[in-house]
């Protein structure tokens, strides 16, 4: 039987343009809205990241942080 699907936490979360628009465009591709996008990712994060790529992509987004907030 499948699990019923609450959405039963909300939280602000602040988000770059680009970060939005894209999870956006995700949203509409999969027939979702942003919150179930959201549910479907974080649920899913190992098989949907690459482990290798992640690592890596989280260092160039660390680097890149303070200038972006300026």
């Amino acid at each position: 039987m499948p699990k019923r699907f609450r959405l039963t936490r909300r939280f602000n979360a602040a988000m770059t343009e680009d970060g939005y628009r894209r999870l956006r465009r995700f949203a509409q591709e999969a027939g979702l809205d942003e919150g179930e996008a959201l549910s479907f990712l974080f649920e899913n994060f190992e098989s949907v990241t690459d482990a290798d790529n992640l690592g890596h992509r989280l260092r160039l987004f660390n680097s890149e942080l303070e200038a972006r907030k300026k």
